[in-house]
């Protein structure tokens, strides 16, 4: 199976009411724990980073790794540039192979917004690339800086699928990072908006969210759900003492823990068939 384009999956998702884990990696032994997972499950995935990472892990050398994992895997896995800032960030993406890219313009006016999604989608038809945005603000940046939280409208929403992009990640109340508590999610938002736009639904920030929410924004529709911080948390917490390789070992057997886990709660779990 291995490289997909996360459109596909999306749909795959959309038609069997389940939700395609997409998974932030920041090493080899991050994705290796991704990628082992997705096999030992058979299910679909998405690899993604963000442009905020790339300082730590840069893309030239973590995209081209990302890319030869997915092309190995025995399921499909998508390779996503997450939260991208820059167009340039973008365009580095799409010439690596990227099957999927995000230039986030949810901090920007919504004509703004509009004007630098339509400027990606046209990028990403030159490869086929499936395209993300935002509309709403997810609470917290990506990097954990403090961000103004906005629910998204289905107005808005609306005006951002007219775009043609592939998935839209909406503001529903959530937040980069861990949550110092439970937070309110917007259900409502959901309720408004799915079955009423073309792109796939998305949710950012899930680490922390508890199991019943993640049940109940899958079944409202959302069909990719990104988590980062408990795979970094658990990829640390995995390493101890001085030995390089056993802490390469722990570390992606970390990931596959965790990774696995989310995979089962998604219902994307014998899904690899599907896709």
């Amino acid at each position: 199976m291995g490289l997909a384009n996360m459109r596909e999956l999306l749909i795959q998702a959309e038609a069997g009411g389940y939700a395609v884990g997409s998974f932030s990696v920041a090493n080899m032994e991050c994705i290796q724990g991704v990628i082992r997972a997705a096999e030992s499950c058979q299910a679909p995935v998405i690899l993604q980073i963000a442009e905020v990472r790339l300082g730590h892990s840069p893309l030239y050398l973590i995209g081209p790794m990302m890319l030869a994992a997915a092309r190995a895997a025995k399921v499909p896995v998508a390779v996503h540039l997450d939260h991208g800032m820059t167009v340039a960030c973008v365009k580095e993406a799409l010439a690596l192979g990227f099957t999927s890219v995000m230039c986030d313009g949810s901090h920007l006016p919504l004509e703004d917004n509009i004007s630098l999604t339509r400027e990606v989608v046209a990028l990403a038809r030159g490869t086929g690339a499936a395209v993300e945005a935002e509309v709403g603000r997810v609470g917290r940046n990506e990097d954990g800086s403090a961000a103004e939280e906005q629910i998204a409208s289905l107005d808005d929403c609306l005006a951002m699928d007219a775009t043609g992009i592939d998935a839209l990640a909406v503001g529903i109340g959530n937040a980069h990072g861990l949550y110092a508590v439970t937070p309110n999610l917007r259900y409502e938002v959901l309720e408004q908006t799915h079955g009423r736009i073309a792109a796939s639904l998305v949710l950012h920030g899930g680490s922390g969210l508890t199991d019943e929410q993640f049940r109940r924004v899958i079944q409202l529709g959302m069909r990719k759900i990104n988590i980062a911080t408990d795979i970094f948390r658990a990829q640390a917490g995995a390493c101890a003492g001085s030995d390089i390789f056993r802490n390469i070992e722990a570390s992606s057997e970390a990931v596959c823990a965790v990774v696995s886990r989310y995979i089962k709660l998604f219902g994307s779990e014998g899904k690899a068939d599907a896709s």
